[in-house]
């Protein structure tokens, strides 16, 4: 992009920025699975945690789904079909259309990596916007800049790209913080517990390595007498060439029988022993994890004892969120949009309709409406009987 070039880090930085610089801060964010260093090594931390734990990426594509459409709108209608194609064909990125795909990328940036960056890039001859980018925010860095000012640098092969023409750039920031005011991931807290979660599923899959795919253990005890004790050695070897050759005709579909002579004993390793029930320990991880998501159980389909009213209270809650996120993105969207506009010599102000969350919403809406209506019709009817009462006294 015309948007990046080249620039040396600010050497006149002090002590502390340089710390919260990409790569100087050494710490270590996790432990087991997960180890990063630095801002960068954080965001690639998260990005990790998405590809190994299923169930996580499953609840972040979940939110994303449900936020649902929306609806740019002009105060000037005479631009309003304009800005509906605008809204469906607007290129995004390398091969998405529409603002909607717009939407989707800056949240699944700004949930997993607490902040989401996008260029809108203007037409060649300036005659609206030719396209909207969204920026890797794996490789993205944001710095603090005086007191309220930001300076962005991409990150190539340890070189820092700085970013001209700030004024192009949209940036959101999810959750910020005094701390942490561009951002914080919404798994910020789970590395800990998805690595313990990773480690129960790998002893797992070690037990059923060791126990599921049975082994035995084959011993031959020689007598007491001395011609037996003599070819003990070549005894076994035979014993073991022998139950080789059994097992690996077992394995082609044929069936052999294991045939010796003298005291020999068959038993299965690991048949005395019991595997631990982890059903309990992973569930509890699987709460922790789901709560901080904020996504109810049954929509990942998690057969969770739950009752009706508390399918009701979990969906209420997981709403709130969504209309947590409408917010964080309406700016954003008004904002692609408006430039569009007055690239086209407009000058109406753009808002974002957006759609109920889902039909329950839509139902519960038209209960409302007809007992409003309802309640209106009956005013009605109580005063027409006054003023007729009032009429024949």
């Amino acid at each position: 992009m015309a948007l990046f070039k080249k620039a040396e880090p600010p050497k006149t930085a002090s002590p502390r920025f340089e710390q919260d610089a990409v790569g100087t801060a050494q710490r270590d964010t996790s432990s087991g699975f997960f180890r990063t260093e630095g801002a960068l090594g954080e965001k690639e931390l998260y990005y990790r945690l998405r590809e190994n734990v299923p169930i996580i990426d499953a609840c972040i594509e979940k939110i994303i789904r449900l936020i649902g459409g929306f609806r740019a709108v002009s105060s000037d209608e005479s631009l309003q079909d304009e800005l509906d194609r605008f809204s469906r064909d607007v290129k995004i990125g390398a091969s998405g259309n529409g603002l909607n795909t717009f939407l989707d990328c800056c949240m699944d940036s700004l949930l997993t990596s607490g902040s989401a960056l996008a260029e809108i890039i203007p037409d060649e001859n300036f005659r609206g916007v030719s396209g909207v980018y969204v920026a890797p925010m794996r490789k993205l860095d944001v710095r603090k800049k005086g007191v309220d000012g930001r300076e962005y640098y991409l990150h190539e092969r340890n070189t820092p790209i700085a970013v001209s023409r700030p004024e192009n750039l949209i940036f959101l920031a999810h959750a910020p913080t005094p701390e942490q005011p561009f951002g914080v991931s919404i798994l910020r807290g789970l590395p800990s517990l998805s690595a313990i979660l990773l480690r129960i599923y790998d002893c797992v899959g070690q037990n059923f390595d060791r126990v599921g795919n049975v082994r035995y253990a084959v011993t031959y005890k020689p007598s007491g007498d001395a011609g037996d004790r003599a070819f003990a050695k070549e005894r076994a070897q035979q014993i073991a060439k022998e139950w080789s050759a059994g097992m690996s005709a077992s394995k082609a579909g044929d069936v052999r029988d294991f045939v010796a002579v003298g005291d020999v004993s068959v038993r299965a390793i690991g048949a005395d022993n019991q595997i631990l029930d982890t059903e309990i320990p992973v569930r509890q991880l699987l709460e922790q994890l789901i709560s901080k998501l904020g996504i109810p159980p049954y929509l990942l389909g998690l057969s969770w004892s739950t009752s009706e009213r508390m399918s009701s209270q979990q969906a209420d809650i997981l709403t709130s969120e969504l209309e947590y996120y409408r917010r964080l993105m309406s700016p954003a969207l008004e904002k692609i949009c408006g430039a569009h506009l007055r690239l086209l010599g407009g000058t109406g102000e753009v808002r974002i309709d957006w759609d109920n969350i889902n039909l329950q919403d839509e139902t519960e809406l038209a209960l409302a409406r007809l007992r409003n209506a309802q309640a209106r019709a009956i005013e009605l009817s109580n005063i027409k009987e006054e003023q007729s009462i009032g009429v024949k006294a």
